[in-house]
């Protein structure tokens, strides 16, 4: 069945249609209010009696692929009651047609409103112009602005983590309704006392989900001293992963020793190598200093007056974690290192054609890597075998370590091997971590008080530290379902939203942006 479209019904509700015209790319809608009466917004009594008339010229949504506009001719009226201090008013459409001042209809205004909060402001004005819903990329912001932020029903489970304004320089906090899956509110800070302030705010919410950092804990401790505290899990995986590589840079004096490589031999290196070796000297030197301080009886306040070296450095240092000669990176020639070394026993030597029978077997990496390899190699065969040995970077050897032997070249194989053989603790260490690991995955909350006495007597002893400390929340995280992943989330849409308006939104335009799209 077919019905036919009036022409009323290609304008909001309760208005005539007098005169449709079309001019360019704008077609203008002639119309008046249909109701004979009106009621006075200060007395509201109705009057039939109407002063004059005014026009008013509203934007409305397109129309047959051109610019909608509509002209309409609005009246005033007279306020028949004597005492009303409002003798003449002008008649009013309702919010949800056209508000008062408004110079778009609300149809309009509600498309445009969703524009703004998917795109922000000069991608949502582009896209709006090829929709012939012309805005300024302003007017979309302020009508995000004046759309408000919505208010959420209270929770009762959240998440609460920091987030970069400016990456290492300042941060803000965001809170999540776990039990919602949606963000409720950005604060300016991650400062204890404007997290505290807020949570106290919120009496009924029953567990807090939030990072292994101090700051959320005490605010919470302090606003809701009887919420469930939950520590992030994959912090916590992350934090025990940090903590085996710390274990290996306070042990890689050992692992030189082990692998051969306490002597450097500087005619081996190659340019960017020997910068590198230049500045390990030099800190082994500020390192040789500040030990000498702290065998003295030195605090690390003392140390650091009288060095001028940070506080961070000097913890650094005394932890053994500033002792690797090059910070190497993972070579494009590793998985090749085997057949060169094969086909250098078969006598072929030449880097060049090395190169060339490499890119037959699929090797996609420059001539000069592989000249490189080859040249080093022939000055080390002139050289004393102390020298041919290279430690790999703590973090390397961190990887090699944590992964399987299947996966792992027989050179690989053989340095990990030599550096178990030698270096009993870190063995431990890793045994420990992936203990800790597993306490999580099998979600073994009772295993935890043993992990902690097994390791707090090796290299973690700093991590099981902060696990005791916080071992409430640890156990939590262990044994309860909620974690704070979703937050993270929220943290990754939030990051977007910020870029897409250039880094320069405030506050209230980024949460009005973040909490309105749900």
């Amino acid at each position: 069945m077919t019905t036919a479209l009036r022409p009323s019904a290609i304008i909001p509700s309760g208005f005539r249609v007098d005169r449709v015209s079309i001019e360019g790319e704008m077609t203008t809608i002639e119309a008046r209010a249909i109701a004979a009466t009106r009621t006075c917004p200060d007395c509201g009594s109705i009057s039939r009696r109407v002063h004059s008339h005014y026009s008013r010229r509203l934007s409305d949504l397109p129309l047959a692929g051109r610019v909608g506009r509509i002209s309409l001719t609005a009246r005033r009226f007279r306020c028949m009651t004597p005492t009303c201090r409002r003798s003449i008013f002008t008649e009013r459409f309702g919010d949800d047609i056209i508000a008062a001042r408004a110079r778009r209809t609300a149809r309009l205004e509600n498309v445009v409103h969703h524009l703004a909060l998917a795109l922000g402001g000069r991608s949502a004005a582009g896209r709006a112009r090829r929709l012939m819903m012309p805005v300024s990329n302003d007017t979309l912001l302020r009508v995000v602005r004046r759309g408000g932020r919505p208010s959420p029903p209270p929770p009762t489970v959240i998440g609460i983590d920091d987030w970069a304004w400016k990456r290492n320089r300042r941060y803000g906090a965001i809170i999540c309704d776990l039990g919602r899956h949606r963000p409720i509110k950005l604060l300016p800070d991650r400062e204890p006392a404007t997290a505290q302030a807020w949570l106290a705010g919120q009496p009924q919410i029953a567990i807090v989900a939030r990072d292994r950092g101090g700051g959320f804990a005490l605010a919470a401790s302090r606003a809701l001293p009887g919420a469930l505290q939950v520590a992030d899990r994959w912090h916590l995986m992350e934090n025990a992963s940090a903590a085996f590589l710390g274990a290996v840079r306070k042990s890689m004096r050992c692992i030189r020793s082990a692998l051969g490589a306490t002597f450097v031999d500087p005619a081996l290196l190659t340019a960017a190598e020997k910068l590198q070796y230049e500045g390990y000297l030099r800190r082994e030197e500020v390192n040789a200093a500040i030990f000498a301080r702290a065998e003295r009886g030195a605090s690390i306040k003392e140390i650091v007056r009288e060095t001028g070296n940070s506080r961070g450095l000097v913890r650094k240092i005394l932890r053994g974690q500033r002792s690797e000669i090059f910070r190497t990176r993972e070579s494009s020639l590793e998985p090749h290192l085997p057949w060169l070394d094969a086909q250098w026993a078969a006598g072929c030597h030449n880097g060049a054609e090395l190169w060339r029978r490499l890119q037959a077997a699929g090797f996609r990496g420059s001539l000069r890597v592989v000249s490189e390899w080859a040249g080093r190699r022939r000055r080390s065969e002139k050289m004393d075998a102390a020298g041919l040995h290279r430690t790999p970077s703590a973090r390397t050897i961190a990887r090699l370590m944590t992964s399987g032997r299947d996966a792992l070249s027989t050179t690989e194989t053989l340095t990990i091997a030599a550096i178990e053989d030698s270096v009993p603790a870190l063995v431990e260490a890793r045994a420990a971590v992936a203990a800790f690991q597993a306490t999580i995955r099998k979600k073994a909350g009772d295993d935890l008080d043993g992990w902690i006495d097994r390791a707090k007597t090796g290299l973690l002893a700093s991590f099981a530290s902060g696990v005791t400390k916080d071992r409430a929340a640890v156990v939590a995280a262990i044994t309860n379902v909620w974690s704070n992943g979703q937050t993270e989330g929220q943290i990754t849409r939030l990051k977007l939203i910020k870029r897409q308006m250039y880094g320069r939104a405030k506050l209230d335009l980024l949460e009005a942006r973040l909490l309105g799209a749900d």
